[in-house]
């Protein structure tokens, strides 16, 4: 099986080439999302990758209460399509409830539905009604083919363009793993398959309060899912990983970006 290949804005989907998902956690600042949202761009314009821009507007699972979360919808989703209208990306971001679908969509290009939400039958379907792109999170507690349903619940909302993220797979407490197989299997189905370096690295609830991580790993969790054949990759990154208010641990830096880029598309030549 196989998808039609669809655009979202000006990246294509299903290409001859991986595009990248890149962009801070949390929207922290204005201020900082336009610095981080320009030094990609840049670095995608000398690599020649094709990249959506994006941030989270709220950290709505945050493990502890006190947890930054972020400005709002409605503050944060005029940030993004502002960046996306100056810098001319697509970007994209969380939502958590049907009602922020329209919102959302009004301003990004990519509605992204998170892992612990992805069988909300009623959040898909408010953002199938978008007309937007979505893409789908697979949930930690689900098996590769487990997302045939989710497939199936776009189609019937007559959604054709929408992706599955990869993020990894509950293995004991506060610890994932990636099974590599699964990209395979769940490209198999003919679904246009993103996977999600940095995420994948999480230890939730790691650190008491706070979520941990392995962000060491997240490279080399990116090349291998390269090597094994993805439509796209999602990485965080950040300028000053130690002091991010959200996921600090498994976001790359933003020094060593380009050089982790220009690694990967090197290997998807080799590979392909």
């Amino acid at each position: 099986m196989s998808f039609d290949p669809f655009n979202i804005g000006s990246v294509p989907v299903g290409g001859p080439a991986p595009f990248f998902i890149l962009g801070p956690c949390a929207l922290e600042t204005e201020a900082f999302a336009w610095e981080m949202a320009r030094s990609l761009k840049e670095i995608a314009d000398r690599t020649g990758i094709h990249f959506i821009f994006k941030a989270s507007f709220d950290k709505a699972n945050r493990t502890s209460i006190g947890s930054f979360r972020g400005p709002g919808p409605a503050e944060g989703c005029r940030i993004l399509g502002e960046i996306g209208k100056e810098l001319g990306v697509p970007v994209t971001t969380d939502i958590h409830t049907a009602e922020q679908a329209d919102i959302a969509a009004e301003h990004v290009d990519l509605l992204q539905i998170p892992a612990f939400l992805c069988r909300q039958t009623d959040l898909l379907e408010a953002a199938a009604k978008t007309g937007r792109a979505v893409n789908v999170k697979k949930g930690q507690f689900l098996a590769p083919l487990d997302t045939v349903n989710i497939a199936n619940k776009m189609r019937s909302f007559d959604c054709d363009r929408f992706l599955i993220t990869e993020r990894g797979t509950t293995f004991g407490y506060n610890n994932l793993v990636v099974d590599m197989r699964s990209l395979y299997w769940m490209r198999k189905e003919g679904l246009p398959i993103i996977f999600d370096a940095t995420h994948s690295v999480q230890r939730p609830g790691g650190l008491g309060g706070a979520t941990g991580g392995d962000g060491e790993l997240a490279p080399v969790l990116a090349r291998a899912a390269v090597a094994t054949g993805v439509d796209g990759l999602f990485m965080e990154v950040h300028s000053d990983p130690a002091n991010a208010l959200s996921d600090g641990p498994n976001q790359i830096p933003l020094e060593f970006i380009e050089d982790l880029l220009v690694k990967l598309i090197a290997i998807h030549h080799a590979s392909h």
